[in-house]
């Protein structure tokens, strides 16, 4: 029992917590551990129970952003220590919204006691103003080292100096005095330019851009990668080779850069151009059977192509031809067929099927039915389904290959239950 009128001294147990600071991330490292080390000397000093260590790299700028302070949060909460001991006080927070919360724990009774390496913080008035002192303090520097950040980054942009990572085909300078500055990357600046000259020139995809790097310019990124297909299309869409830039982005201010272009304005506009044609064809055009059958070489999709003839009259004639996606394998030997052909390959599949396996079958009823009504009521024909109703069935689908729009058709094939393996100019059913 205490004297009346007096507050029983309550035991702070400590949860020592460490967090970077904003130097470099070798020596964040070090200043965690060099932390750790000078608070536990303390402690044995003075004789302080430490009951758990914490040690956490996320940025205190934030709130509610760090995983292992929210943690300690909670355990405060629920009472399994009820002090904490850390280097300073703006290891503990640089934001307002979480200062409060310890604020709010302190008003609570949770947590009595923040010690740091040369002050102390208890549970009255006078010590928590001054945490919450120390706390904005910390907080205003954060946000005028924003501000001043923000401001060298757009007295840099100003200048034409990049003020990031060098994009691929370039390299940043490592003088300090030259920092923002960049040199032609002399081992991949030459082909990011043969990229735009394909395109413009030679009238090459973004996706055939993307296999010449991959299986025939064997190119790789600084960080010894294949380019993405994502990568090739950033590229030729970036006016940052012809010298300009837009910073940041999405903003709309455009500036002049000092770095050497790659490229000329003109050659950049005229790959724009024709990567917009080719988004165009690929919007409009869709063909029947890709994406429905795998190869029998390499596992890889099938993808069609389309051709165009000359005729001895002057005219052109289109043809279509199927073959394996090479996806998995560049040099994959399978051969191309024409569309004609491959509806021929498919027939021959529906008449080995069972017609259970058309997932469709109702459907395919339906419209028999619907057309056995119409033939009826304007022709007078007395032919009904009978016993004849898998053949109808049967035929219908072969009709819709032949002749049925190309959503038809995808449907239809879609819908079988079997898997459709292509080889050679073979069409085979895998169960």
């Amino acid at each position: 029992m205490t004297a009346r009128g007096t507050i029983a001294e309550v035991k702070v147990k400590y949860c020592l917590y460490a967090r970077k600071s904003t130097e470099s991330e070798e020596r964040q490292v070090l200043s965690i551990d060099s932390q750790i080390k000078e608070m536990l000397q303390l402690a044995d000093r003075e004789g302080l129970e430490v009951v758990t260590m914490k040690r956490e790299s996320h940025s205190a700028k934030e709130t509610g952003q760090r995983p292992v302070f929210n943690e300690i949060i909670e355990e405060l909460r629920d009472g399994k220590f009820n002090g904490i001991l850390t280097w300073a006080p703006d290891r503990i927070s640089r934001n307002a919204g979480d200062l409060g919360r310890i604020v709010d724990l302190m008003d609570a009774g949770k947590l009595q006691e923040i010690r740091t390496f040369g002050q102390k913080f208890g549970n009255n008035p006078n010590e928590k103003f001054l945490l919450m002192i120390l706390g904005s303090q910390a907080k205003l520097e954060n946000d005028n080292r924003g501000i001043n950040v923000k401001r060298g980054l757009r007295t840099r942009v100003e200048m034409g100096l990049w003020p990031g990572v060098a994009p691929l085909g370039y390299l940043n300078q490592r003088d300090i005095d030259k920092k923002c500055q960049l040199v032609v990357d002399e081992l991949r600046a030459p082909l990011v330019k043969k990229m735009f000259e394909r395109v413009a020139y030679e009238k090459l995809s973004g996706r055939k851009i993307y296999n010449w790097l991959r299986f025939e310019a064997n190119f790789y990124t600084r960080g010894n990668k294949p380019l993405t297909l994502g990568g090739v299309y950033r590229i030729l869409e970036s006016p940052f080779y012809y010298g300009m830039f837009e910073y940041p982005k999405d903003s709309g201010n455009w500036y002049q850069g000092k770095h050497e272009p790659l490229i000329t304005k003109e050659l950049h506009d005229q790959a724009q151009s024709q990567l917009k044609r080719d988004n165009i064809q690929r919007e409009n055009k869709e063909f029947a059977f890709t994406k429905l059958f795998t190869c029998g070489y390499c596992g890889s999709g099938i993808s069609a192509e389309e051709k165009w003839k000359q005729l001895k009259d002057g005219t052109h004639a289109k043809y279509i031809y199927y073959s394996c996606a090479r996806s998995r394998d560049r040099n994959c030997k399978n051969q191309y067929i024409r569309e004609e052909d491959l509806i021929i390959e498919i027939l021959k599949i529906l008449d080995k099927v069972n017609i259970n396996e058309l997932g469709m079958r109702q459907k395919l009823e339906e419209e028999i039915a619907r057309f056995n009504i119409f033939q009826r009521s304007v022709f007078g024909s007395t032919d009904k389904v009978g016993n004849r109703k898998d053949t109808d069935i049967r035929n219908y689908a072969k009709y819709i290959l032949k002749e049925g729009a190309v959503t038809e058709k995808r449907e239809l094939l879609a819908n079988l239950r079997s898997k459709i393996v292509y080889k050679d100019k073979v069409l085979t059913l895998i169960d």
